[in-house]
């Protein structure tokens, strides 16, 4: 018996044999990062980037998936310890800035990207870079009670407010929402092709399938 033994009987062999080949460059290690990471590596993904400079802080807690042990600590870093303690696999890596001069670096050689991160500059450098390169990304994103997935084709990078983009509300329950149908958005992105966006609403517990 395998540690992905129902998964190997819901997708079947082969299907787990192809997520772990797929390369995945994941920008972004706060809420939507950290558990999408945690969710797909027990999916069978295993040739995983994770690209974040920031430090886990207390105000992390709720959300994403650190302790308070891991306080003060590169989130990235914490993260591909985790991962490695708690299924057995290592990813990599990466605690610097993604910006102009370091995404060529960063976003080579792999299949795919996910943009979870926090703020429109950030964003934006995912969007164009994988335009320009033709990598196929796919944006998840989340704002009081919605959340969205959307590929490269159908996103639009949003405006910060010229708020703190730590210091917004956020559920928790969103947020797994969100990476649960990004997990499976990712899994059927490599088996077939289908780039499907989803929009997501808490209150009423509302999925959409947005195309």
């Amino acid at each position: 018996m395998t540690k992905l033994h129902h998964e190997v009987i819901y997708r079947g062999k082969e299907t787990i044999s192809r997520l772990g080949e797929a390369r995945l460059v994941v920008c972004g290690a706060g809420s939507l990062g950290s558990n999408l990471v945690t969710q797909i590596c027990r999916q069978g993904f295993k040739k995983i980037c994770v690209v974040d400079r920031d430090r886990v802080e207390e105000s992390n807690l709720g959300t994403q998936v650190y302790s308070l042990d891991d306080i003060g600590a590169l989130k990235a870093e914490v993260l591909r310890n985790l991962i490695y303690r708690e299924v057995g696999e290592e990813i990599k890596a990466i605690s610097k800035e993604l910006n102009d001069k370091t995404a060529a670096k960063f976003l080579c050689d792999c299949d795919l990207v996910v943009d979870a991160f926090d703020n429109s500059v950030s964003r934006r450098l995912v969007t164009d870079f994988c335009k320009s390169k033709g990598v196929p990304c796919l944006h998840i994103g989340v704002n009081g009670d919605y959340g969205e997935l959307r590929w490269n084709d159908r996103y639009i990078v949003p405006s910060d407010a010229g708020d703190d983009v730590c210091d917004y509300p956020l559920a928790r329950n969103l947020v797994l929402l969100v990476t649960a149908i990004a997990a499976e958005a990712l899994i059927r992105f490599i088996l077939d092709g289908s780039m499907e966006n989803y929009s997501v609403t808490l209150r009423d517990l509302s999925v959409n399938f947005d195309g």
